[in-house]
């Protein structure tokens, strides 16, 4: 009788050991401080910010529709090019650089390949041009619109040169433009986009051309540095051309379009 309640006592024991252990882990538990949320980036900010614009128009239909039913079809003779991108493109004030030209700009600060590919229809093949200048990429390597491959990023510029060719439209595929972080403000645009990928899109790119009867027009090689990098006179930020850049780049642009205009069908 007395071995039966010494177990029992022991095992009362044992519960309440259990027990008193269970009770200060969950103490304990409870009084961990909670981990604060780490802030959110600018550029993490900037994508939160545009959640609403790319749920009710992904491709940014509305910036350019009513331009665009303004705008008359073009003259019999008249060569109309629609440079056609992100912000570089948006930025570049054409009628400055190619003054007297039938040039219009059609492009989108911040827009991805995949955003231009929804409104190539309405910006660029109902504008009637007989070519078009591409400027894009470079926000699809940073993320803009989420994580893109480079098969999906070549995947989009494929569709843009079908469409294209099947409306008689000349082609022109501007390389993506290098970056640098010489500047405060080109930090954080350097670090979303890596020049190993600018370079291979760049490759894919100009091998595309070769095969598919399209201009490549290589800004790359002219804005480069020796360290493989954007001129820094050519880009306060590191990433959108200054006047220097833009004055670097019109007539390289105008050679492509010459050959582009001559060689669409």
């Amino acid at each position: 009788m007395g071995n039966r309640r010494t177990h029992v006592t022991r095992h009362q024991w044992r519960i309440s050991i259990m027990a008193t252990t269970i009770c200060l882990g969950a103490a304990a538990f409870a009084q961990a401080p909670t981990p604060k949320p780490s802030a959110p980036t600018p550029f993490e900010q900037w994508r939160n910010s545009r959640v609403s614009l790319y749920m009710n128009d992904f491709g940014e239909l509305a910036r350019y529709r009513d331009e665009n039913a303004r705008l008359k079809p073009p003259a019999p003779e008249e060569k109309r090019v629609v440079f056609y991108g992100d912000s570089i493109t948006d930025g570049w004030p054409l009628p400055e650089y190619f003054p007297g030209k039938p040039y219009v700009n059609r492009g989108i600060s911040g827009q991805t390949t995949a955003q231009m590919l929804v409104r190539f229809q309405q910006d660029v093949i109902a504008l009637q041009p007989k070519a078009v200048v591409i400027l894009a990429g470079t926000n699809d390597i940073a993320g803009n619109t989420g994580p893109m491959r480079l098969e999906d990023i070549e995947a989009n510029y494929t569709s843009f040169a079908e469409l294209a060719r099947a409306n008689g439209i000349g082609i022109v595929f501007s390389s993506v433009l290098p970056v640098h972080n010489y500047t405060s403000d080109a930090q954080e645009f350097f670090a979303q986009r890596s020049p190993e990928k600018i370079v291979e899109l760049n490759r894919w790119l100009k091998t595309y051309c070769a095969a598919h009867r399209c201009v490549y027009l290589d800004y790359f090689s002219a804005m480069v540095d020796k360290n493989g990098l954007l001129r820094k006179e050519l880009a306060d930020d590191g990433l959108h051309p200054n006047q220097a850049g833009y004055k670097l780049m019109a007539p390289m642009a105008e050679a492509a379009i010459s050959k582009a205009v001559g060689g669409a069908n």
